[in-house]
């Protein structure tokens, strides 16, 4: 063998070599990777095991073995109690009611002040951006006393009207649909424009529909928030005729409809509610985390 020929062995077997140790170090990045996720995923999917393995536990059980994953005995005793004891399906009734008058108006509002924003040329434009931005600052706990003052003053206290009109708009999704409307092209509206239909006939039937993402987007934001709101409606109602899912869940975890520690009772409250969210955002999953779909490019 020549000289050249080893030489080019050698070369040939260093770079396998360390093709070899790359992949290698590839290998074990994904499943340091992959290890790191799951452990996290763990953490994060613990607590909701624990609440519906306590779900169907005795309260002895569920007091000896709080973190236990197997229920000894099985029970839907809580459930049961749930149903017949407690009024949850007027909880249910409630948020219901309220969740998707909110989620829907809200959707309808945020976007048309977000059109508003993005395509018309007004004086105080900037300013009502700016204000609407400085808004999202503020912590929505400092503002339930002036709610509540407002509330009783105009006459709305104990009403459906005073849990769901504070709600109907949010600066995040005026903000969200402004900055979303601003992607598609004025081109789009131009031709429309042209042909003589009107600004309300475009923001509905050629640039909504286009903004499919965002709105979904909006509305499973607007569906989670309404549904796991309770301070505004601690400051908005006090008849038990009105309480909602929150507040229900709130009293049962306080202990005032009852003795004891009822674990089982209180997640079992949990557990149900959180399944429409759930549900939700398992559905639209794909379009919430791409926002930026629907958009013309020019």
């Amino acid at each position: 063998m020549s000289d050249s020929t080893a030489t080019a062995v050698r070369k040939q077997s260093r770079a396998l070599t360390s093709d070899v140790r790359a992949v290698r170090r590839r290998r074990v990045g994904t499943a340091v990777t992959y290890g790191f996720l799951c452990a996290l995923a763990i953490v994060y999917i613990f607590p909701f095991l624990i609440a519906i393995a306590t779900s169907f536990k005795t309260e002895p059980n569920a007091t000896a073995y709080p973190l236990g994953l197997v229920p000894d005995p099985v029970t839907s005793s809580a459930y049961h109690e749930l149903f017949k004891d407690q009024d949850f399906f007027l909880w249910v009734k409630n948020s219901a009611i309220v969740t998707l008058s909110v989620t829907f108006l809200r959707v309808f509002l945020d976007s048309l002040a977000g059109y508003a924003l993005a395509r018309l040329r007004f004086r105080g434009r900037a300013a009502a951006f700016t204000t609407i931005v400085a808004v999202m600052a503020v912590p929505g706990v400092v503002l339930l006393i002036p709610k509540f003052l407002i509330i009783r003053q105009i006459g709305i206290y104990d009403t459906y009207y005073g849990m769901t009109i504070p709600l109907l708009v949010d600066a995040a999704g005026v903000f969200i649909m402004k900055n979303f409307f601003e992607s598609i092209p004025v081109s789009v509206e131009e031709s429309a424009r042209i042909d003589g239909a009107s600004l309300f006939r475009i923001y509905w039937s050629i640039v909504l529909p286009m903004a499919r993402p965002a709105l979904i987007t909006i509305f499973i934001l607007s569906f989670q928030g309404s549904w796991n709101e309770l301070g505004h409606f601690i400051i908005s109602t006090q008849s038990t005729s009105l309480n909602t899912l929150t507040k229900g869940v709130a009293q049962l975890a306080s202990g005032q409809l009852g003795v004891g520690n009822r674990f089982p009772l209180k997640l079992a409250a949990s557990v149900l509610m959180t399944i429409p969210v759930a549900v939700l955002f398992f559905i639209f999953q794909r379009q919430i985390m791409n926002t930026s779909a629907g958009a013309v490019k020019e």
